[in-house]
């Protein structure tokens, strides 16, 4: 029989055990001595529990013990307890009922003897209240009386896997009723007691800052922090979105917090409560977008957000001025072939708060002659990468030539408060002539990070529009006359594909396709050949090659030691030398 099962069989003995008992008094109308209603003392301690498992809750039961001095041994005391209280997510009807298990009796008569016996339990009644048991205490042999009794009893609820038991706390009323010979009553006295049940984890209101996330972006469902910048201007169309998702200890999602939210420019708030702080509802288990609006004045801002138990880390929001105060355009393309160039020219620009402007910005050809080779006088829409927080301007080529172009903050030239630099694009429509092979630096450390470039030229030299050559190399692609270690890319393609632009973040050059090599472990001269392939001409069908040093470690060290030890022969020299100086200054003054 297990353990649990064992307590609870001798709770169900003991479920009326605190009542019915018989310890008799003297006179035999006045059970145990006392003034009416004190004669018996009740001291309690509270009841714990879990929703967790199934395991009875006796581990963390409460106790009531009852004490008082039996004037005759047939005098004798009720205990019954009755439901007072119950958390709101259940009813009295529901809430389960106590159960009562016997710690120990005693007397404080070496002669007597204490023992308890149970009664029935009381159903529950109209009133949907319970007493639960009844217990009888002798306090010993009949020539014993005016003796103490102590009866001492845990009390708990029985536990249960069904939905009557809900986390919360639960008072229950105790009543110790003394009783006389022939069933005469004492006045009752009263004492209540608790049964507080935690929550399952699962279910923990309370976020925890572990498993809680807020992220800032221009999305409802954002799940990391982008750059946030909108335009100062009022208005009642969010410009971004604070994602803010709270989770408990367990990761559960049944945390409930309010979310303040404090921004020193523009508001915040979830469309019925706006402001520059605010305290905002969270009732849901997926996550909270609140907006972020504009209020008309631009510059950047803080925003703090927090909850009772959570404070997360500051974010950053921007606000741009309707006008651009500067404009920089840059050429990403250097070569342009005729039609569409995708992202041709970058642009930057800040307002007269040196805000990274946002708006929409127009590129246009400078000239109608400049329009017949890139381009159109009249302006066309640049887009805006908030990622790298410039505008990307697309660029038609017409002809083959250059032609010059100029970016603005407005649809038109009139309506334009900025106007940026003017800058100078290449359609290139000549046909590939030959290739050229180079490595990124003229000498490397042993294993170190090599890029390798394949660079397609027209007769002239002149990088070309980015393209695919389906045989710019013969067959064997890029070869080597030493093994490149680590996680080389492999260089035997014979197919190119070139880049249309440049790369700091990557290392890519425009015009150009890349291989990521790493040097030899030993040092020496690396050179790589390739000979030209079918996509080339026949006079471009011919070997190229680039030599890069790999600096030998061993060699340097020994250079080095090798200077060192030239140098302190030259102090020493030098020392000698001077030592010789001083002797003979010293023979001419004794003379």
């Amino acid at each position: 029989m297990s353990t649990t099962t064992n307590l609870k069989r001798i709770a169900l003995v003991a479920v009326a055990a605190l009542g019915m008992g018989v310890l008799s008094s003297a006179p035999s109308q006045a059970a145990f001595s006392g003034t009416a209603g004190s004669q018996l003392t009740i001291t309690t301690t509270n009841a714990t529990g879990s929703l967790e498992g199934s395991a009875s809750d006796s581990t963390t039961a409460g106790t009531v013990t009852v004490t008082g001095l039996a004037l005759a041994t047939t005098d004798s005391f009720s205990v019954a307890a009755t439901k007072k209280s119950v958390p709101a997510t259940t009813t009295l009807a529901a809430a389960p009922s106590l159960l009562f298990m016997l710690i120990d009796t005693a007397t404080s008569s070496a002669a007597a003897t204490a023992s308890a016996t149970t009664g029935a339990v009381v159903a529950e009644n109209e009133l949907n209240t319970t007493t639960e048991s009844s217990t009888s205490v002798n306090a010993g042999a009949p020539n014993s009386p005016n003796t103490y009794v102590n009866s001492k009893w845990y009390f708990y609820q029985e536990s249960t896997t069904g939905t009557d038991r809900v986390a919360g706390t639960y008072t229950y009323t105790l009543i110790v009723t003394p009783m006389g010979q022939a069933s005469t009553t004492g006045t009752p006295q009263t004492v209540d007691v608790t049964v507080t049940i935690a929550a399952l984890a699962a279910d923990s209101l309370v976020a925890s800052a572990a498993n809680s996330t807020a992220y800032i972006g221009t999305a409802t469902n954002a799940s990391s922090d982008a750059v946030l910048s909108g335009l100062a201007t009022a208005s009642d169309t969010p410009r971004g979105y604070l994602v803010v998702t709270l989770k408990n200890a367990s990761a559960g999602t049944a945390a409930r917090e309010s979310v303040t939210i404090t921004t020193t420019i523009g508001t915040v708030g979830d469309g019925t409560v706006r402001g520059r702080s605010v305290v905002l509802k969270y009732n849901t288990s997926g996550g909270v977008a609140y907006n972020v609006y504009a209020d008309g004045t631009a510059g950047t801002g803080t925003i703090s957000i927090s909850t009772p138990s959570v404070t997360f880390a500051n974010k950053t929001v921007s606000f741009y001025a309707a006008a651009a105060k500067t404009l920089t355009a840059t050429v990403a393309h250097p070569a342009l072939k005729v039609g569409a160039n995708s992202g041709a020219v970058r642009m930057t620009g800040i307002d007269a708060s040196n805000i990274s402007w946002a708006g929409t910005a127009y590129i246009y050809a400078s000239t109608a002659a400049d329009a017949l080779i890139a381009g159109s006088t009249t302006p066309t829409a640049c887009s805006w990468d908030v990622t790298n927080q410039r505008h990307n301007c697309d660029v038609t080529g017409n002809a083959a030539g250059t032609a010059k172009l100029k970016v603005i903050d407005a649809a038109t030239v009139a309506l334009a408060t900025a106007t940026s630099n003017e800058i100078t694009v290449t359609v290139n429509t000549a046909a590939v002539a030959k290739v050229a092979i180079s490595f990124d630096k003229a000498s490397y450390a042993p294993n170190e990070r090599m890029r390798i470039y394949v660079t397609p030229q027209d007769a002239s030299g002149a990088s070309l529009p980015a393209n695919t050559y389906t045989n710019l190399f013969a067959t064997g692609g890029i070869t080597s006359n030493a093994g490149f270690s680590g996680s080389s890319d492999t260089t035997s393609a014979v197919a190119i594909t070139t880049s249309a632009a440049s790369s700091s973040t990557t290392g890519a050059k425009a015009g150009s396709a890349m291989y990521t090599v790493y040097a030899p472990a030993a040092g020496g001269a690396v050179t790589i050949t390739a000979t030209g392939g079918t996509s080339l001409p026949v006079a471009g069908q011919v070997a190229v090659t680039a030599t890069a040093t790999v600096t030998d470690s061993g060699a340097a060290a020994l250079a080095a030691v090798n200077a060192l030890a030239t140098t302190v022969a030259s102090l020493k020299t030098l020392i000698t030398t001077l030592t010789n100086l001083v002797l003979k200054i010293q023979k001419k003054v004794k003379a």
